[in-house]
């Protein structure tokens, strides 16, 4: 279903709106933001300068160290009576980002939630069990309302309680799954591991993900095991939260909600803007925000656009899947090692499991990868010979995507912590052992 026409607009109608939403966007963010009448100051512009989309690459970039450094209301344009929201990032590496909310950006939130979950087919005839994490975090809150103004049941479970997630599902009749894609896959063995079968004992058949990246691989196991259409979709805490993008039926990428979003593709090391099409970092220029507007926000995945027909009807940019994130690639002994390549074999093996850790430290000199998997059946690991082969499989499919030969351990089915939130796949000990 397509929620709204906003969404199958010809391009240049497209393009004239972003064009008239971003002079008054700009207006706004220098005219009420301290912050950005300095960017504006130091790169020698005027919002008066910013006349047409392509006068958007004149801007500097918005930064998460920007926020971090102005935590935590550095970056907000209105006083406190105008903000009705709080959301934040969860600060595990330094403070947290804020950002805040009007009433007007919560209902755009709204609109731009609605959308997205339309996309994935969720209908007010759905019950829809969200296992974020409430809170701070911006995932519950934001799939929350966007999902109640489209008429859908809100069964807001919060993250955890895995057995209590899956009675509920079972004895509410839930239908559709709102989680981290880990989570979910989390979720389906939990069931199995209890005795029921999610495709023949429950009735989840969509699910809306996000949260973190994914793959292909990924996908194909979620809908296996809960005999379920898995669909992603994209935003994040300084943007607002979820809400950017979304995938329909197609699975060419993800729409982008264009009235309400800029996106552009930059080279993460020169800054220059990249042709449609190809890879590069996501730069994200919000359109409504009044709270806290943000101008070229540098949001480090890796990502492509692109313009061309979808078969959903939508005439919107998607962006495809995110592939990794400028600062999660692995330099291993010279050779780079994106996680989404490990586990893209890790899952396409049969007898491993979605639960993996991988760690990186120093031996001597080198470099070392260790990656701990859980198998998806304890016999497995009783005989010797199952064992030697699957380890063997394992070794050559992982030399050959990576190119070098990580040491891996087979655990027990659900022996490994399992994440809630956002899945932690890389522990990188090296700095720590150098100090």
């Amino acid at each position: 279903m397509i929620w709204s026409t906003k969404e199958t607009l010809d391009r240049e109608e497209i393009q004239l709106i972003q064009t008239e939403k971003l002079k008054k966007t700009v207006k706004y963010a220098y005219e009420h933001v301290p912050f950005y009448q300095e960017k504006f100051r130091t790169a020698g512009i005027v919002p008066e300068d910013i006349q047409t989309l392509s006068d958007l690459t004149k801007i500097p970039f918005t930064t998460k160290e920007d926020f971090r450094n102005h935590y935590p209301f550095g970056l907000f344009a209105v006083p406190k009576e105008k903000i009705v929201r709080y959301h934040a990032s969860s600060g595990t590496t330094g403070n947290p980002t804020v950002v805040g909310y009007t009433k007007h950006d919560l209902k755009v939130w709204k609109e731009c939630i609605a959308r997205i979950v339309s996309m994935a087919g969720v209908t007010y005839h759905d019950t829809a069990q969200i296992a974020f994490g409430y809170g701070l975090f911006t995932g519950a809150l934001g799939l929350h309302q966007g999902l109640e103004k489209i008429g859908a049941a809100v069964v807001p479970m919060s993250s955890g309680n895995s057995n209590k997630q899956i009675k509920i599902m079972k004895d509410w009749g839930v239908t559709t799954l709102i989680a981290t894609p880990s989570y979910a896959l989390h979720l389906s063995e939990v069931a199995q591991s209890l005795g029921i079968d999610p495709v023949e004992d429950l009735k989840v058949r969509h699910g809306v993900l996000g949260s973190e990246p994914s793959t292909e691989a990924m996908r194909k196991k979620l809908n296996q095991n809960w005999g379920m259409h898995a669909y992603e979709n994209y935003g994040m805490s300084e943007l607002g939260g979820p809400g950017v993008s979304g995938e329909c039926p197609a699975l060419r990428g993800m729409h982008i909600n264009e009235d309400y979003f800029i996106c552009e593709v930059i080279d993460p090391v020169t800054g220059e803007v990249l042709p449609e099409g190809e890879k590069g970092e996501l730069v994200v220029t919000p359109l409504f925000r009044q709270a806290t507007p943000v101008l070229r926000y540098r949001t480090k995945d890796i990502t492509s656009l692109d313009s061309s027909p979808c078969a959903c009807g939508r005439t919107t940019m998607r962006m495809s899947k995110i592939t990794g994130r400028t600062d999660d690639m692995l330099i291993i002994s010279g050779v780079n090692v994106f996680p989404s390549q490990i586990e893209e074999v890790l899952l396409s093996t049969e007898g491993i499991g979605s639960n993996y850790l991988i760690t990186v430290s120093k031996k001597g000199y080198l470099d070392k990868m260790d990656i701990d998997v859980e198998v998806t059946d304890s016999s497995l690991l009783d005989s010797a010979s199952s064992l030697d082969n699957l380890l063997n499989v394992l070794r050559k499919k992982l030399h050959t995507v990576l190119g070098i030969h990580p040491s891996i351990h087979l655990v027990e089915p659900l022996s490994m912590e399992a994440s809630k939130g956002k899945a932690v796949r890389v522990i990188d000990k090296r700095n720590s052992e150098e100090k």
